[in-house]
């Protein structure tokens, strides 16, 4: 059994080249190139290191948060006014 390093570079037969995210006795972890992120047992797994580099990911951007329109608050505050 060979643990590699978070960030090391490998190869598995099905998914092709990879970084390795994690990786512990129990489980390894790893962001495919074309395949996204897998788990493997690490007593199971065959890897092998890779010279390949890893390619280029544009940034993933934030999801900005939507506040609820001005309307919404005045009608809510009238309504509660008309109750009173």
């Amino acid at each position: 059994m060979k643990l590699f390093a978070k960030g090391s570079r490998v190869k598995q037969s099905a998914y092709g080249s990879g970084t390795v995210t994690s990786s512990d006795e129990r489980y390894t972890v790893i962001e495919f190139d074309n395949h996204g992120k897998r788990t493997f047992v690490t007593d199971m797994v065959t890897l092998g290191a890779s010279d390949e580099p890893a390619p280029n990911r544009p940034e993933k951007k934030r999801r900005q948060s939507t506040k609820a329109p001005a309307a919404v608050k005045a009608t809510t505050t009238t309504t509660a006014k008309a109750r009173a």
